[in-house]
């Protein structure tokens, strides 16, 4: 959610399977994969086709995706503005690669505002819904996961926070997010819901000062 970019990644997602084989829209890819890691989407494809994806489709998809980030995304509207009002440590924990983050982060000049508190679900055994990820975060910024509170747009991500103990805010205002998307994160669990990147230093603050950030692209 720090860049607009999951619009992006469900239409390359679903164009590089359906040329190998699995035919999906994008909208499937948005309610099966939003918010998980593509190792785990492409276990799953590969255990319903019962064969494994090729090499060729692993450098199409990477090749088309950091094609597609470089040209045409963008930074999610007002995060610069946000995160100068948020006082307390930050950091990402995306189920994003490391390289893929480069290239998105990256492409919105936020890769420097983060660095070297970028954290990828490539780092842990299981991603997002699992809690692994943000624990690993957690233990990274030394902060005990009662006193994080996640950031996230997706189901998995939600999910994921709660099962390692942490407050849950959803966000709502990317360009892919259907109307009615914030009911959906607060059925999921999220505490709040927001769509306007200015609103979350305030919100933030709101409940306790002792929270600290842990921001998710």
């Amino acid at each position: 959610m720090l860049v607009d970019s999951e619009v992006i990644s469900c239409r390359v997602h679903a164009e590089v399977l359906t040329r190998h084989g699995y035919p999906i829209s994008t909208e499937q890819v948005f309610d099966r994969f939003l918010g998980r890691s593509s190792r785990q989407a492409h276990l799953e494809v590969e255990a319903e086709l019962g064969r494994s994806l090729s090499d060729d489709y692993h450098t199409q998809l990477q090749d088309e995706l950091f094609q597609s980030f470089a040209t045409t995304m963008e930074a999610m509207p007002h995060i610069d503005q946000a995160l100068a009002a948020i006082a307390q440590p930050v950091c990402v924990a995306s189920s994003g690669s490391h390289a893929r983050m480069r290239v998105s982060l990256g492409r919105a000049k936020l890769y420097d505002k983060f660095a070297p508190n970028i954290f990828s679900a490539s780092q842990v055994q299981h991603g997002k819904p699992a809690p692994d990820l943000f624990l690993f975060a957690a233990a990274q910024m030394a902060t005990p996961p009662e006193r994080c509170l996640v950031i996230e747009d997706s189901i998995a991500g939600i999910t994921g926070a709660l099962a390692a103990g942490m407050a849950v805010f959803g966000f709502h205002g990317g360009t892919h997010c259907r109307p009615g998307y914030g009911d959906t994160l607060r059925a999921a669990g999220a505490t709040l819901t927001f769509d306007d990147m200015r609103q979350l230093p305030g919100l933030i603050d709101a409940p306790s000062p002792s929270f600290r950030g842990i921001a998710q692209r």
